[in-house]
C-alpha cells in the first residue's frame, strides 16, 4: 500500500448515546471517496479516538473498511492513553484489514527515549507499517536528529508533520520515508517541500478542493495550486473562530450528516455561535 495522497482525518459519528452511528458513518466515508480521496484516517485526535470507549474504535474501524472501496488507504490512529490499550488496537486494525497505523506520541510530558521505547512497542505489536506523529502542541520537544530516530525503527514507514517548520520537513523527507503535512492551511508548501500527501480535518467538509490542490501541485500548477490553498484557507479561518471538532460536527450536518456532539469535555456551539457560523460558511460556499 502507498502512503501518499489525500486523507481526511475522519470525524466519528457518535448518537445521543455515544455509541457509533453507523448509518451516518456509511455515509460520510461514501461521500468522501466520492470526492476523489485517497484514503481514510481513522480514530485521531479529529475522530476524537482517544476520548472514545475501545470497542466504539474497534466498531469504527470495521465500519469504516466495509465501505472502503479496493485500492484505498485506511490508515488507523491507534493511540491511546495506556499502551497496553494502543498495542491491542494496533493488532485489532490489522486483524481487520487496514493497510497502515499510526499514533501520537504518549504526550508533552515524557521525553525521547520514552517516546521512541512506545513507537517501538507499537511497532512490534503488529506488522503494518507504522507512521509516527510529530505534532509540537502534543508531543514532546525532540531535535531532528531524534524524530529522525524514530524514522528508523523498525516498521516505521512514515510521519504525520503537524508543524509550520518546513525546513525540518524537508530534511525528514530525506529519511526515505513517506511525509504527510498536518496543518490543512499549508499543504501547498508541504507538497512543494516534498510531502507525499496530507491528512488533515478539514478535508471533512472540502475535500474535493484538496484533491484538486493535490492534482495541481503533483502537475506543476503551483499558482493554481496557491489559489485553491486561498480559498481553502478562507473557511479554515472561519472555523478557527470557534472550537474546530465542533464546527466541522456542525457543518457536516448542515450537508446532511449529522455526526452528533463532540465528545465532552468538549462543548457544543451555543446557538449564537452556531447561527454566525452558518451565516459565515454560507456566504463562503456561495462565494
Amino acid at each position: 500500500m502507498n502512503l501518499k495522497g489525500i486523507l481526511p482525518a475522519l470525524v466519528t459519528p457518535l448518537t445521543e448515546g455515544g455509541e457509533l452511528n453507523t448509518t451516518v458513518l456509511g455515509n460520510l466515508v461514501e461521500h468522501l471517496y466520492g470526492k476523489g480521496i485517497d484514503g481514510l484516517y481513522v480514530g485521531g485526535n479529529t475522530g476524537e479516538g482517544r476520548e472514545l470507549p475501545r470497542g466504539v474504535r474497534e466498531r469504527l474501524v470495521e465500519g469504516v473498511l466495509e465501505r472502503t472501496p479496493a485500492g484505498k488507504l485506511t490508515m488507523v490512529h491507534v493511540g491511546a492513553h495506556r499502551l497496553e490499550e494502543t498495542l491491542g488496537l494496533a493488532r485489532h486494525a490489522e486483524k481487520a484489514g487496514a493497510g497502515a497505523i499510526s499514533s501520537l506520541p504518549p504526550g508533552p510530558q515524557y521525553g525521547f527515549v520514552e517516546t521512541r521505547d512506545w513507537y517501538r512497542a507499537i511497532g512490534e505489536a503488529c506488522g503494518l507499517p507504522l507512521v509516527v506523529y510529530h505534532f509540537p502542541a502534543l508531543s514532546p520537544s525532540l531535535k531532528v536528529e531524534e524524530i529522525e530516530d524514530l524514522l528508523h525503527l523498525p516498521r516505521v514507514a512514515g510521519i504525520k508533520f503537524t508543524s509550520f517548520d518546513l525546513f525540518t520537513m524537508r530534511e525528514l523527507k530525506r529519511s526515505g520515508r513517506a511525509v504527510f503535512n498536518g496543518h490543512d492551511e499549508v499543504l501547498a508548501a508541504g507538497l512543494l517541500m516534498g510531502a507525499d500527501g496530507g491528512i488533515g480535518s478539514t478535508y471533512n467538509l472540502m475535500a474535493d478542493l484538496f484533491v484538486k490542490l493535490n492534482r495541481e501541485a503533483g502537475e506543476g500548477q503551483w499558482a493554481e495550486a496557491v489559489e485553491t490553498q486561498d480559498r481553502i484557507n478562507r473557511l479554515v479561518r472561519i472555523l478557527l473562530g470557534y472550537p474546530l471538532i465542533p464546527a466541522i460536527k456542525q457543518v457536516l450536518a448542515w450537508e446532511g450528516f449529522d455526526c452528533g456532539r463532540a465528545v465532552a469535555p468538549r462543548r457544543a456551539l451555543t446557538e449564537e455561535e452556531a447561527v454566525r457560523l452558518r451565516g459565515q460558511y454560507e456566504s463562503w460556499a456561495h462565494s
